[in-house]
């Protein structure tokens, strides 16, 4: 399963040519190509996928998927580990 993972632009650069940010994922910050979103500006949110900006979303769409991934982080701290696991 792969997941894309929201998070806000902090701080865009270039380097090696291309388009990069450091974006913020609620206090933990990594960098990322934006190679694929040209027109991103900082105060944005993204999805990053794989290291990778894949598409541009608007605060709320932001905190809504970030507001589900908790739930999911919740329900599996309540339900413990999966038998797959």
């Amino acid at each position: 399963m792969c997941l894309g993972v929201p998070g806000k632009v902090v701080e865009i650069y270039e380097a090696g040519g291309l388009k990069m940010g450091k974006v913020d994922f609620g206090g933990v910050t990594r960098e990322a190509c934006l190679a694929y979103v040209p027109d991103i500006q900082v105060g944005e949110y993204t999805v990053i996928h794989v290291g990778f900006a894949i598409n541009r979303l608007d605060e709320a769409e932001a905190q809504e998927s970030l507001a589900l991934l908790q739930e999911i982080i919740n329900l599996e701290d309540e339900l413990g580990p999966s038998e797959s696991s």
